[in-house]
């Protein structure tokens, strides 16, 4: 019986390691494959997944890319609501209330991106998931842009919108490394 819980304890660790391995090692890849553009930062990336419970079964890369989806789709749906919050203010200038509608609308297609996305990678459509992945990355990098356009205006936006950049990314990264697909050129992901 000693034998028997001393076997479960090493199998127990050796699950556990696994799976951090797995995240660990994923992120760093794809932060590697990022060095130009800086955008995915292998902590964050490993934080972010490690927050959802599901990531504790994922064993491979390929079980990493729909839990990375569901990160960003929830990322997508808070930055929507704290969007709303800000937009209950009625003391905003007309520029940066035109902004954040904006940034509502484009944070509801990003969702919306991102579940198409992952449909796609499930059915085994990777042209299509990267696609519609790729447009999620829209939302935040025109959402900051809109601030930007009036001098003087700063963004109230600006980390989640970081957030969302990286948590858009790292899915299809992780579809990258996983089927190792060169048909479809990376520089059409805008990164």
């Amino acid at each position: 019986m000693k034998n028997f819980c001393t076997f479960l304890a090493f199998l127990f660790l050796l699950i556990v390691s696994v799976r951090s391995d797995v995240i660990k090692g994923s992120c760093d890849e794809a932060a590697k494959d990022d060095p130009d553009h800086n955008i995915i930062k292998s902590d964050f990336c490993v934080a972010s997944l490690k927050a959802n419970p599901k990531s504790k079964t994922a064993t491979i890369i390929e079980d990493l890319v729909p839990i990375a989806i569901e990160v960003a789709i929830a990322n997508a749906t808070a930055t929507g609501s704290t969007v709303s919050k800000l937009l209950q203010n009625t003391t905003l200038d007309k520029f940066t209330r035109s902004c954040l509608e904006a940034c509502s609308e484009l944070y509801s297609n990003a969702g919306s991106d991102l579940q198409s996305g992952g449909e796609a990678f499930k059915s085994k459509d990777f042209g299509t998931a990267k696609f519609d992945l790729s447009a999620a990355m829209v939302a935040p990098v025109t959402c900051e842009d809109g601030f930007n356009e009036k001098q003087g205006v700063v963004s109230p936006l600006t980390k989640e919108n970081e957030n969302m950049r990286q948590l858009a990314v790292i899915p299809l990264a992780f579809i990258d490394i996983w089927s190792n697909d060169d048909k479809i050129p990376r520089n059409m992901f805008l990164w």
